[in-house]
Formats: structure tokens, C-alpha cells, sequence
């Protein structure tokens, strides 16, 4: 009877060592699968940032308002900036 308990809690043993050692594997193809995605929405979010100042800075001299058409598309590129704004990561 004792010989019985052992092979069982010998197998279990076995087999909760290997589900422990697959969620394991598991967790970290997971975690650098985050972290690469958190450098790409950094850098998103740094593009987006430089893309916002850059068009502050084009819109401080008014240079794009005189043109009906240039001045139209520039109000877009204003508006698809203010949407793109919206997804800023506030994490620096």
C-alpha cells in the first residue's frame, strides 16, 4: 500500500513539476511580447508628440491660412493631429 501512495504521489509530482515549468515558459514568451509592444507605443507616442509641436510651430506663422486649398488641407492634418493627441500615453 505504501509503494502505491508513493508512485502516485511521485507521478503527480512529475507531472505538476512539468505544467509548472510549461506556464512558466509560457509567462515569459508573454512578457516580451509586452515589453516589445510597450517600446512600439512608445515610439508611436513619441511621433505623435513631435508631429503636435511641429504643427504648433507651423501654425504660429499663419503661413497656410492665405491659400483657400493648402489652408483646408492644413486645417485636416490639425484635426487628424488633435485625434492622433487623443492616444498619448501619459506614463513619462
Amino acid at each position: 500500500m505504501m509503494l502505491f501512495f508513493t508512485i502516485i504521489l511521485g507521478v503527480m509530482v512529475v507531472i505538476l513539476g512539468y505544467t509548472t515549468f510549461n506556464l512558466l515558459r509560457k509567462n515569459e514568451r508573454a512578457d516580451d511580447i509586452i515589453i516589445s509592444q510597450q517600446k512600439f507605443i512608445n515610439k508611436v507616442d513619441e511621433q505623435v508628440t513631435f508631429s503636435e509641436k511641429r504643427l504648433e510651430q507651423i501654425d504660429v506663422k499663419g503661413t497656410f491660412k492665405s491659400d483657400d486649398e493648402i489652408g483646408w488641407f492644413f486645417n485636416e492634418i490639425k484635426v487628424l493631429q488633435k485625434g492622433l493627441s487623443q492616444f498619448r500615453t501619459n506614463s513619462k
